[in-house]
């Protein structure tokens, strides 16, 4: 019986977190050729291709056109920042159904040098009426709004304070002070303070939304990368040790009488991950989850099975999810979207980063790494949103 397994051989991350001159296309097919490159393969294997469509409508077309390849698999999911993890998981199932042998992602923006407002955008009406612009948008709610109303209600609900909150935020800095691109990045978007940061230093910096800090918010950046996932024929052959997609699941969720805003969809995807992969959360040694703010991360931890319902201030608290601290899991060690990169939609550089650290080469390196874990949140936590989780591991 032949090999069905799907294992991501090649990975690039765009350095700059501002780009000059460059457009998004630009950024996806030089992060292209530079994952093809490290797996050494070249764009006439490329046969399946997935795409998020950020850089425009018709991406499918638009993107084989821009580069030259001909794939017989296009899959065009577009879920916000999880859209990379559910790519991931719909290219193994091709790669093991035998419709292809080397799939392609890319991701590719410049939301900092064209000075989107990601969080407090405009608010425009779409041409149609949706869930969204009925119930929420005509009362004023933001982005970053709706994400408050989670945190406070994590906080009432379940006693949570702010600086267990802001314990994540000092995790993910003492990580991307490690990580060269994230210090470069930090300054090149006009962050003075590039090194670690104290508890104290995200409850002073200014209140954004109450209770989230300015020090809770992910980062605005331009960026990009790419991944290659080949089949098991095609692994044998990489330049790279394979990192093998062990488990998947994807989920998503939306608002409704009754339900809870602290509980994403993420307890649907989570668990059905770690029963495709056979392992569970305590066997995670690194856990790359969604940051678009500190709670995010609480939430998502806690839905994944890390921590209970509500126990999830306890859990972070101590820096229980740093790189060097025994138990882990180590959480975002690039230094995540709360102080790497975050260009909108953040999803890809999880699987990018999970993979480094399995063929340990992360820049805040778990000693021994064997097993991962990349989270992908699209659309807003608390509202409509969906999920995916994915479960990699080096053997």
């Amino acid at each position: 019986m032949s090999d069905q397994r799907a294992a991501i051989a090649g990975i690039h991350e765009f350095p700059d977190r501002r780009v000059d001159g460059m457009s998004k296309l630009q950024i996806k097919a030089e992060s292209a050729a530079r994952a093809l490159a490290d797996a050494g393969l070249s764009w006439r294997d490329v046969d399946a291709l997935y795409d998020a469509g950020e850089t425009g409508p018709m991406s499918g077309l638009t993107i084989a056109e821009y580069f030259g390849i001909d794939p017989r698999v296009v899959d065009t999911t577009a879920v916000g920042g999880s859209s990379f993890e559910f790519h991931a998981a719909h290219a193994a199932r091709d790669i093991a159904a035998g419709r292809a042998r080397v799939a392609l992602l890319t991701y590719g923006s410049t939301a900092k040098s064209d000075a989107r407002a990601i969080g407090t955008g405009a608010r425009r009406p779409p041409a149609e009426p949706m869930p969204a612009a009925n119930m929420e948008t005509p009362y004023g709610l933001t982005l970053i709004g709706n994400y408050a109303l989670v945190a406070r209600r994590h906080m009432h609900q379940y006693g949570t304070t702010p600086e267990q909150l802001a314990e994540i935020a000092v995790t993910t800095r003492a990580h991307a002070a490690r990580n060269p691109d994230a210090v470069r990045g930090l300054s090149a978007i006009g962050i003075k303070n590039t090194g670690d940061i104290t508890i104290d230093d995200v409850l002073t910096s200014r209140l954004v939304a109450d209770p989230l800090h300015l020090l809770e918010c992910c980062i605005v950046s331009d960026g990009g990368g790419a991944v290659v996932i080949v089949s098991a024929e095609v692994a044998r052959d990489i330049r790279t040790r394979p990192v093998w997609i062990l488990g998947s699941g994807e989920a998503i969720g939306y608002p409704g009488n009754g339900r809870d805003i602290t509980t994403s969809a993420a307890v649907l995807s989570g668990p059905a991950a770690f029963d495709q992969a056979g392992v569970t959360p305590d066997r995670i040694d690194v856990a790359m989850i969604y940051d678009s703010f500190t709670i995010t991360v609480l939430t998502i931890l806690e839905d994944l099975g890390f921590a209970k319902k509500g126990d999830g201030g306890p859990y972070v608290q101590g820096g229980r999810l740093r790189w060097d601290t025994p138990g882990g899991p180590a959480l975002n060690t690039d230094g995540g979207g709360l102080s790497s990169n975050h260009p909108g939609m953040r999803g890809i550089f999880l699987l990018i980063e999970a993979v480094r650290q399995l063929r340990g080469e992360s820049t805040a390196q778990v000693d021994g790494a064997r097993l991962a874990l990349a989270h992908g949140n699209g659309g807003q936590l608390g509202t409509r949103h969906a999920a995916a989780t994915v479960i990699l591991g080096r053997e």
